[in-house]
């Protein structure tokens, strides 16, 4: 219990030294710039892939379960939507993304810390975590939200295009349900908790990353930590955000 909140404490005090001091504007620019391709751009593919496949097994397993002459075909598509707007497109991607982007920043930032490179911008008078950190988490807060709503866009479409290839419900009944009863807040909610993750995935991330020691074996337990407590954060920001935001 003491070195949890001996990280805890690491980690706000790390947050501060990100949020203070930082360089020249137009570094960052361009440091966000670069982030935004590598964090965002590159998980497009892999969201998209995902999304689709989600929203046509969703829609193929209601179809499945639900034959029944007192349900309307068109609760699939509504359900489809729900599912894609209030949690797969926020909470599922979140944690595939800190697979793949937190390993990444973890193990970007932990080879720097171990190949010394971190200690010479701090010899040079460059607040290291700052330049390191903070274009990290303002290019995954920024991109995010873009991500899930694809994701979002791609899971209905995925869901109609198994619908109209399988012909196991009619595709027009499908559009019907994802009309129905459409509350524009979900979206927000949704982008909301993106947001929220974002900062969760490159800030937890990034912090086991900068306090990695050793060799490379040693980045390599720094990413694999940083992939687990990112994601249990996650989780229980996830259930804290819904208490908060929906009911």
């Amino acid at each position: 219990m003491l070195q949890l909140f001996e990280y805890i404490g690491r980690y706000f005090q790390l947050m501060g030294k990100v949020f203070s001091r930082p360089e020249k504007a137009a570094i960052y620019r361009r440091r966000i710039i670069y982030e935004m391709e590598a964090l965002g751009l590159n998980s497009i593919g892999l969201t998209a892939i995902i999304s689709v496949f989600i929203g046509a097994v969703i829609t193929l397993q209601m179809c499945i379960n639900l034959d029944s002459p007192f349900i309307p075909q068109s609760l699939i598509g509504y359900a489809t939507r729900e599912t894609m707007i209030l949690e797969f497109s926020s909470t599922v991607v979140a944690l595939i993304l800190s697979g793949k982007v937190g390993s990444s920043i973890a193990s970007e930032i932990g080879t720097m810390r171990i190949t010394e490179q971190i200690d010479a911008l701090e010899i040079m008078g460059v607040n290291s975590a700052s330049y390191l950190i903070l274009p990290k988490i303002v290019a995954a807060v920024l991109f995010f939200p873009f991500l899930t709503i694809l994701s979002i866009g791609i899971g209905v479409a995925g869901g109609w295009m198994i619908a109209w290839a399988t012909g196991i419900m009619i595709p027009d009944d499908y559009i019907e349900g994802l009309l129905l009863d459409f509350k524009p807040y979900s979206i927000v909610y949704s982008l909301i908790k993106t947001t929220v993750f974002a900062y969760i995935i490159t800030s937890v991330s990034a912090f086991y990353g900068y306090y990695a020691k050793g060799n490379s074996l040693e980045v390599g337990a720094a990413s694999t930590r940083a992939v687990v407590v990112s994601s249990v954060v996650i989780m229980i920001f996830n259930l804290i955000l819904t208490q908060i935001l929906l009911i």
